[in-house]
């Protein structure tokens, strides 16, 4: 088990070595950087302790989530930074192929941020359509 002392020290390592990172940006087309859609990373967990951290396409669609021991390594960990996480990108240019952006929002700002909170809307959505079309597939009627 790893002290406290011990954990500070690593997470102050580590920011050390990824500071002055740029968000990345995969940009095949040049098109304008505002042109692009966003993947979001953010912490689901308030005060941004040990938690989940997940990275969600404005559309909506979870592309990955990783348990963080702070909210600090979910940049990294979630491929926000540049150079961080190429395998991560794999699967974010399946979903955006023709480009996209990172974004980090610190969980004290979660609540608050409007392309993040419209992100969550269409999860909400596509969850509602998922289920609907679950239902139909097994013959169940769908109650309104």
């Amino acid at each position: 088990m790893t002290t406290e002392a011990a954990a500070r020290l690593y997470l102050a390592q580590h920011l050390v070595e990824w500071e002055g990172k740029g968000y990345a940006i995969h940009n095949p087309h040049g098109k304008p950087l505002d042109a692009l859609p966003v993947i979001y990373a953010f912490s689901n967990v308030r005060g941004g302790g040990d938690g989940i951290c997940y990275a969600m396409a404005e559309d909506g669609t979870v592309l990955g989530s990783h348990w963080c021991s702070h909210e600090a390594y979910a940049p990294h960990d979630l491929g926000v930074l540049e150079g961080a996480r190429p395998d991560r990108h794999e699967g974010y240019r399946k979903h955006y192929a023709e480009g996209y952006r990172m974004d980090f929002i610190q969980s004290s700002n979660v609540e608050g941020h409007a392309g993040l909170k419209r992100a969550f809307a269409l999860n909400q959505q596509q969850a509602k359509e998922a289920d609907a079309g679950d239902s139909a597939a097994h013959g169940e009627e769908r109650k309104e």
